[in-house]
């Protein structure tokens, strides 16, 4: 499989009479925002007072409270379309050529369980935390049309809403034949191909847990609720191309937005090193339901096909935190005991002193183990100029408490309500150093 991602680089964004990014304009993409709010307003779960803004790197913006972010993107050539089985119909993803705005993002922010959204300051030591302070954010402020709604439509309304700006915003790009800045080829052998490559290097896979524990904590994997599935193999390049989107409400700092999902650092890495380190034959995809015997179904399912495929190693990236952290363990020490060896990407939840246990599982297998930080950390985060949406959700977001939000505007709050702080991708601003 080959999949080109054709770059765009957005620098700047603005309100005009026309979408796109054209000639002359140095990398700036124009909105039509009535164009816009039109096609999100086409749902009648959505209420009549949505708005769409925009938030710049290093402007004194907080936008709060944030559901999801995702990537502008539009297929240009190839089988299938952008976030297939939601938006699109269900034919696969992964090939062909994608037009990527790169640097622009949609942010989706409203109240919907209210205390498992998150923070995004697009200045100040908040930026420091997340990935979403350098980009340059379309933010859709979102409501109900019905106070009283079940919280499942809202969701929904919103997650599609935020998926609809970003395909029309690259498709207007697309018609208007804007041509790519970069082109980043992206390739990956099909599984008879894959297992006699490399003589000599040992055979890697990448096991992918991805949120699936129901009221509200789900995603969806060509459409559908991946709590509702076993355990199945996906191309890297199908996960790099938008076949996975976020419908999770949970902490924001660990939680894997579309966004994350569209640029997983993890895959992109696997990709550079496939052939120099070790062969990367293929992607698992698993989940983290709530009950032990569907832990100990999809643990065991998973690490079934690892064996499978023969794979001496697989690298297992975790979402979210407590719960799955029993997913993360199984699936660890049900691979070493086969001779499978394992690297964990988690982040802690370590208390504000960093002296509490991490995980809430653990097993002496697990003894490679990264971190993407202590999401208990407290930080001060100083007022904004402009809050787009509603900052008194400060204290009750999960990471605050009530009295986060002080008179001033500052708001302090644990390291949990940072939008992808700690990522368990690994998509983050955070990292370490030995002294």
């Amino acid at each position: 499989m080959r999949l080109e991602l054709h770059k765009v680089f957005v620098k700047k964004l603005a309100f005009g009479d026309k979408t796109g990014v054209f000639d002359g304009a140095g990398g700036t993409l124009t909105i039509d925002k009535q164009e816009l709010l039109a096609l999100i307003s086409e749902d009648e779960n959505l209420g009549k007072n949505l708005d769409v803004d925009i938030a710049m790197p290093g402007e004194s913006v907080r936008i709060v409270p944030v559901k999801d972010v995702i990537e502008p993107r539009w297929k240009i050539e190839g089988g299938g379309q952008v976030f297939p089985g939601i938006l699109s119909g269900v034919e696969t993803v992964g090939e062909g050529k994608t037009l990527v705005l790169s640097g622009a993002a949609v942010v989706t922010a409203g109240r919907i369980v209210r205390f498992q959204e998150g923070i995004i300051d697009m200045s100040g030591p908040g930026a420091e935390y997340t990935p979403y302070s350098r980009t340059c954010n379309v933010v859709l402020l979102l409501e109900p049309s019905n106070p009283d709604m079940d919280k499942h439509d809202y969701e929904t309304a919103c997650r599609e809403a935020g998926l609809k700006a970003a395909a029309y915003l690259a498709r207007c790009c697309a018609d208007a034949g804007v041509k790519a800045d970069q082109v980043d080829a992206l390739e990956h052998a099909n599984v008879r191909d894959a297992m006699g490559a490399h003589p000599g290097l040992p055979k890697v896979g990448y096991l992918y847990m991805l949120q699936t524990q129901g009221l509200l904590h789900d995603t969806y994997l060509y459409g559908v609720d991946v709590k509702k599935i076993l355990p199945t193999i996906l191309s890297p390049l199908e996960a790099m191309d938008g076949a996975i989107v976020s419908g999770n409400c949970v902490s924001a700092c660990d939680k894997n937005s579309t966004y994350s999902h569209q640029n997983n650092p993890v895959i992109a890495n696997m990709i550079k090193r496939h052939g120099k380190d070790f062969n990367f034959v293929t992607c698992i995809i698993t989940n983290e339901n709530v009950t032990l015997a569907d832990k100990r179904r999809s643990s065991s399912y998973a690490v079934k096909l690892a064996s499978m495929f023969g794979l001496d190693g697989i690298v297992i990236t975790e979402e979210g935190f407590g719960n799955p952290d029993a997913d993360l363990i199984m699936n660890c020490w049900k691979a070493e005991r086969l001779g499978i060896k394992t690297a964990l990407l988690t982040d802690e939840y370590a208390g504000r002193d960093g002296a509490s246990q991490s995980l809430a599982d653990s097993c002496v297998e697990g003894s490679a183990c990264v971190t993407a930080g202590n999401a208990n950390e407290v930080l001060t985060l100083p007022p904004m100029k402009k809050v787009l949406g509603f900052d008194a959700e400060a204290n009750v977001i999960a990471g605050g408490w009530q009295g986060s939000l002080a008179q001033d505007g500052s708001i302090t709050v644990e390291l949990q309500a940072i939008t992808g702080a700690t990522s368990e991708l690994g998509f983050t601003k955070l990292g370490a150093y030995t002294i």
